[in-house]
């Protein structure tokens, strides 16, 4: 079918934009889904309403039963499904494609104004951001507006995995029987009708069933695994930006063996600076005489420096 071919190109141009959940996610529906779909669901349903078969000659009566045990076919229910899980993924893929060629004319932009005087380069670089979504490598960047739009993309992935498989359940449930027993109009009396296979369709329903199980578990863990990874960013990003208080560690504060030498310490400082302020340029075996009649008059005793 070119149809899946199509949508397989489209998905492969994802595949570079996303986690690495995201990868194995893609992998799941191409291999689980999409390829048992073309070669097995397909060809099992080919005689599904031709060996429909029911014991009644009341024309009519074998359509309205066929219709009410299958409002719609299970292979064309599956193409539905994977078409509309992989809608949120085009879409992200549109939003991906719109940022690149965006950043793409913005850093062509930049090149261009940089050949100019400094003083309007330096105006340019001030006005306009500098591309944060592109990497060195060529790939994209989770963060900012991509990732507020690839958590929404698995959001939708969530809920939409969800409906299906409960609207499965109640169209058809999870297995078939071999007889179906029909009681609608123009049926004149309870009509007994027959499925062809239904056991091999019952293991080829219930594979399904498990491959979007297993996409589901995928898509919620990977939204998990970016929230986790965006609030460790956070935490990084912070404590960079957090003010180390100017206190001594633990080892200079042990050098402090007595109350008398933190005092020393404390007016040797204080000298200093006010040797500073007098015009004084340094101290290097000992203090002036200013410093020593400004210890002499303190309360405190003889200092040694």
């Amino acid at each position: 079918m070119g149809e899946w071919e199509l949508l397989g190109r489209l998905l492969e141009k994802v595949q570079s934009h996303s986690s690495v959940i995201g990868k194995v996610w893609l992998t799941v529906l191409f291999v689980f889904r999409i390829m048992v779909l073309r070669t097995g669901a397909e060809k099992v349903w080919g005689d599904e309403q031709s060996d429909f078969v029911c014991n009644t000659q009341q024309p009519g009566c074998e359509n309205v039963c066929y219709d009410l045990a299958f409002p719609i076919s299970h292979v064309r229910f599956w193409v539905l499904q994977i078409i509309a899980i992989a809608t949120p993924k085009l879409l992200y893929l549109g939003h991906v494609l719109h940022v690149l060629h965006v950043e793409k004319k913005l850093k062509e932009r930049i090149k261009k104004q940089a050949e100019l005087d400094d003083q309007t380069s330096l105006f340019i670089r001030t006005t306009y951001k500098v591309p944060k979504y592109t990497k060195s490598s060529g790939k994209i960047s989770l963060r900012g507006r991509l990732l507020r739009s690839y958590v929404l993309h698995l959001f939708a992935k969530i809920i939409l995995e969800a409906l299906f498989i409960v609207g499965q359940y109640f169209l058809y449930g999870f297995t078939l029987q071999a007889r179906y027993v029909c009681t609608r109009f123009p049926c004149p009396h309870k009509v007994d009708c027959f499925l062809s296979r239904p056991t091999e369709k019952s293991v080829i329903i219930w594979f399904m069933l498990v491959a979007a199980f297993v996409s589901l578990v995928l898509s919620i863990v990977e939204l998990f695994y970016l929230c986790v990874k965006a609030m460790k960013e956070c935490m990084a990003r912070r404590q960079d930006y957090t003010v180390t208080p100017v206190t001594p560690p633990s080892s200079e504060k042990k050098a402090f063996k007595s109350r008398d030498n933190m005092i020393q310490n404390y007016v040797n400082m204080e000298l200093e600076l006010k040797g500073r302020k007098q015009g004084v340029k340094g101290i290097t075996g000992g203090v002036g005489e200013e410093a020593k009649n400004a210890s002499c008059e303190s309360n405190i005793g003889e200092i040694h420096i």
